[in-house]
């Protein structure tokens, strides 16, 4: 069986600029999670052969990238790869990942091609592909995608330097007008109407407390250069950027150096390198003081004072308020989330159960997406007059929202945007305050780090070893009923347990990492309470999984 190239969200991995053949480049993604130009090329070629089988009917491809400083020559092989076999190549230049969603779908584009490692370390890059209605890969193409990649890397396909200059630039270069750069902008000033239909124009009372200014921590990406002045212009929100004083992109800044229960006391903020963290004041507890995005701004968490310091409002509680404000206004919703969210979100969520279905997916928001806009199967773009009552939702701060189609009336392609999921969030907040945010139920997740990966597949004699020791050690602890084993489409190695632990949900779910030598264990209950021994009983495991998977 050919190795995937790629991970939980896209290919990812250390720059390495230097011209490798192609089979030594697909050999260092593998062994040494390495992308190089060479590796652009090859997937850039794959995708144009395979071009007429994907949704669509047109011969085009959006390319953009974020602000990495080796970003510019990968797009330039991933372009040469793509022209190569066909395509027609449009730049949009710097951008962030919920952009190019949004320029493939206006450009009427086969795929679209975000060049990015979202939150990783500056000196990684990497790969995520939509399709023409917004979707990101399925396992099904990336594994054609890795076959094909394997078969033309041993094949002779040498083009002469002017061939090479000739097709690596693309076919329209939109990276330095003002229309692309004002892409994000006008996008998000569009979608402000369905948010304020839905949750009510920004309601600024005693009931809603948010700073002034608002620190806003974009981890230097490109929303660090227009999304402080936007909040201003069109929620009255004061606000201040503080990512443009990092050094470069994701360092000692934005949402990727954040775990979504962090807490901080008034001291250790100060203390902390991170600098969003540094730069907050004490302020009433409740109010809302800042808010992070990753570096390919597709995500948000926010941060929120409390009497001893600051505490992070994460993607489940993000989505605990929209999806309660909404039901407030009337009508059914369906929230889809991962099995990394808290379970209290999927077991009753909110002040509304009656009026919320919920779906349980695999992690990575490709899989929210598709859970929300599946028909038999089938993945497309929704239909609806007004926006639909759908959400999904990952604890990392991931929120995938509706968005109208910029081409086709009535339909709607879904997205996860940082600036939206905060602004979203404000509106909602301040109109429908809960008090206190999310009656939280518990969870904890740990890896077990440098193993073999291959030594679980989640349903191999390691895998019932590991169910018998969380059986025998959550028994020891309280009383255990309907356990239930199970998995997930899009989780291939995933060993899911639900099960009722001293009468509330439980689950646990046990999954290889997608692009590192490490599993993890994640273990949820809907109730913080009766979690006594709970903590060892995963340390356990993890350890367990530690000596026999070296």
């Amino acid at each position: 069986m050919t190795p995937n190239l790629f991970g939980t969200d896209g290919i990812r991995g250390l720059v390495n600029v230097d011209i490798l053949s192609e089979e030594k480049a697909i050999e260092n993604l593998h062994h040494k999670r390495e992308v190089s130009p060479s590796l652009m090329r090859l997937i850039g070629e794959v995708l144009g052969r395979i071009h007429d089988t994907l949704p669509g009917n047109s011969s085009s491809v959006v390319i953009g990238w974020d602000q990495r400083p080796d970003n510019q020559l990968l797009a330039e092989y991933l372009t040469l790869g793509l022209q190569i076999s066909g395509c027609k190549v449009i730049h949009i230049g710097v951008c962030a990942t919920p952009t190019l969603h949004y320029a493939t779908l206006q450009q009427a584009a086969r795929i679209g091609c975000m060049i990015t490692a979202s939150h990783n370390p500056v000196s990684d890059s990497g790969l995520k592909v939509f399709d023409a209605h917004g979707f990101k890969t399925t396992p099904e193409l990336e594994e054609q995608i890795s076959q094909i990649a394997e078969q033309l890397s041993q094949e002779e396909r040498e083009i002469d330097i002017v061939e090479h200059k000739r097709l690596a630039k693309p076919s329209i270069d939109h990276s330095h007008t003002k229309w692309a750069q004002n892409l994000h902008v006008n996008w998000l000033t569009e979608r402000l109407e369905s948010f304020t239909n839905l949750f009510g124009k920004l309601n600024q009372s005693e009931n809603f407390s948010i700073a002034q200014p608002l620190l806003i921590d974009s981890s230097k990406g490109s929303a660090a250069n227009w999304f402080s002045e936007w909040l201003d212009t069109n929620l009255g929100i004061s606000s201040i950027e503080v990512s443009q004083k990092a050094q470069f992109m994701n360092h000692n800044c934005g949402a990727g150096d954040m775990s979504p229960t962090q807490t901080w006391t008034f001291e250790q903020a100060k203390q902390d390198s991170h600098l969003l963290l540094t730069q907050l004041e004490p302020a009433k507890a409740g109010t809302i003081v800042a808010a992070a995005l990753d570096g390919d701004g597709d995500r948000c968490l926010i941060i929120q004072a409390t009497e001893e310091g600051f505490k992070v409002i994460d993607g489940d509680a993000i989505a605990d308020t929209v999806v309660n404000a909404g039901t407030n206004n009337g009508g059914n919703w369906t929230l889809a989330a991962s099995i990394e969210s808290d379970l209290s979100l999927l077991s009753g969520l909110g002040r509304f159960p009656q009026t919320v279905s919920s779906i349980e997916t695999a992690v990575g928001d490709r899989w929210l997406s598709f859970s929300l806009s599946s028909t038999d199967g089938k993945q497309g773009l929704i239909s609806s007059t007004n926006s639909p009552k759908i959400l999904g939702v990952e604890d990392s701060g991931h929120l995938v929202m509706p968005s109208l189609h910029p081409l086709i009336n009535s339909k709607w392609s879904l997205v996860g945007d940082g600036t939206a999921t905060l602004t979203s969030f404000l509106l909602a907040l301040s109109n429908h305050n809960p008090g206190n945010l999310m009656e939280r139920g518990w969870k904890k997740r740990k890896s077990a780090t440098e193993v073999n990966r291959e030594l679980w597949d989640g349903v191999n004699p390691l895998s019932d070893n590991i169910e018998q020791m969380a059986r025998r050690g959550l028994e020891s602890l309280g009383e255990v009923e309907n356990w239930k084993r199970s998995r997930l489409k899009g989780e291939q190695n995933l060993m899911l347990i639900h099960a009722k632990f001293n009468d509330n949900d439980l689950s646990l779910g046990i999954r290889n990492s997608g692009t590192q030598a490490k599993i993890s264990v994640s273990l949820r209950l809907s109730s913080s309470d009766k979690t006594v021994g709970l903590d060892e009983l995963v340390d356990s495991l993890v350890h367990h999984l530690n000596s026999n998977m070296s």
